[in-house]
């Protein structure tokens, strides 16, 4: 029904009916009975099989979508993994000169980015002339296990050639400058995708840290808000385990390398920057990476001898070695638990066996993240099985 009290023809007695009055409420009532007819009515719901169907077709889709951006999980995991190590700095500035989040993430992310250009611009060339001094210094070493191993050594009346352990550097060399002029095209190819990939990483960066926080509100106003809650206490349980172990390892990285670098320097060690940073990378690996950087040093120091302690080659690589294992064992018995404490609650026979395989399949970045995401998957599943099991998902609940 059409409300008649507004139209232009119902008006006073008093007051005259013209033709075009007439003709305003003609049309006034047939506007307002076509949008009276033109409502949207409710919509359908689907039925349970079609319903069905539907997500099964966006789960689909999903799963071919990330099949197909394959490539960038790399990239999206480096730029996330920065972000989160950065985005404290950013928060902090926040706090204490009450700047914009936006102008505090600028200043952050400009500092980093000049840290990342200026260090190895100062650093590179140096690295460059001890890089090919341990080139050298492991070609000799080659050399001499080779020239050890060709001597035939006689077992239980049978000759054995054990030159046939010890691949031959000179070919392997010849094969690397083959290799490298044949694949030229290829080569710039590679550098330049990388260049590429920087650049995502770069950007994904900064708008990761501008965006942290409503980031973070979506992922908590996701699940129902009976859920919510849960679902906040999962995510800060996982941010602990993330932000202990990356900034842990990352800090005992540091600590480690200069450590090792400073004391190469002293006992006077050619190389002693690419060690010690060899030595800080591996620390990653537990137990076996810098077991690797010891015996390195030990290798470089019998070729090379000291530049400044007068001693024999072979006592200073026994020096060395020394060395070695007094810094290592300081860094497992007192920094790495003060560093690490109980971020993760995985055994050390697992967190072994994670790293090595992720760093045969994806390599440093690999071994960084999957003891975190291990432990985070840990957490997830600790939650559903209680909840299946119908008892408060937490443990501090039971105990109240």
């Amino acid at each position: 029904m059409c409300d008649l009290t507004h139209l232009p023809l119902i008006r006073r007695a008093s007051e005259p009916h013209t033709f075009y009055d007439f003709q305003d409420a003609v049309g006034y009532g047939y506007n307002q009975a076509m949008t009276d007819s033109n409502t949207p009515s409710a919509s359908p719901a689907w039925n349970q099989p079609l319903r069905y169907l539907m997500f099964t077709g966006l789960v689909l889709a999903l799963l071919w979508l990330l099949w197909y951006v394959r490539a960038m999980f790399g990239p999206l995991v480096i730029a996330g993994l920065i972000a989160y190590i950065l985005n404290p700095l950013a928060e902090l500035l926040m706090v204490r000169t009450r700047l914009k989040r936006h102008t505090a993430v600028t200043i952050v992310y400009l500092l980093g980015l000049t840290t990342l250009v200026v260090l190895p611009v100062l650093l590179l060339p140096t690295l460059l002339n001890e890089f090919e001094t341990l080139a050298q210094d492991l070609e000799v070493l080659v050399d001499n296990a080779q020239r050890l191993l060709g001597r035939p050594v006689a077992l239980l009346g049978v000759t054995l050639h054990l030159d046939q352990l010890v691949p031959d550097i000179t070919s392997l060399i010849g094969e690397g400058v083959t290799s490298l002029s044949t694949n030229a095209f290829h080569l710039i190819e590679s550098t330049t995708k990388n260049l590429l990939w920087v650049l995502v990483i770069l950007v994904t960066v900064y708008y990761l840290m501008s965006d942290w926080q409503r980031l973070r509100d979506w992922v908590h106003g996701l699940p129902p808000a009976a859920y919510r809650g849960d679902v906040e206490r999962l995510t800060h349980e996982i941010s602990s385990v993330w932000r202990g172990y990356l900034r842990g390892n990352l800090v005992l990285m540091l600590v480690v390398g200069v450590s090792f670098t400073a004391a190469w320097f002293i006992v006077g060690i050619p190389g002693a920057l690419v060690l010690g940073v060899i030595a800080g990378l591996l620390t990653i690996i537990p137990d076996l990476g810098p077991a690797i950087a010891g015996t390195l040093a030990a290798g470089v120091a019998l070729v090379e001898g000291s530049n400044n302690l007068p001693i024999s080659n072979f006592w200073f690589a026994v020096l060395v070695f020394g060395i070695y294992l007094g810094l290592i064992n300081i860094k497992n018995i007192w920094l790495r638990p003060r560093v690490f404490g109980r971020s993760v609650h995985m055994h050390e026979g697992l967190v072994f066996v994670a790293i090595m395989v992720a760093v045969v399949l994806e390599g440093i970045i690999g071994a960084l993240v999957v003891v975190p995401l291990l432990a985070s998957a840990g957490i997830v599943a600790r939650y559903l099985y209680r909840k299946t099991l119908g008892v408060p998902p937490w443990p501090d609940e039971v105990a109240q």
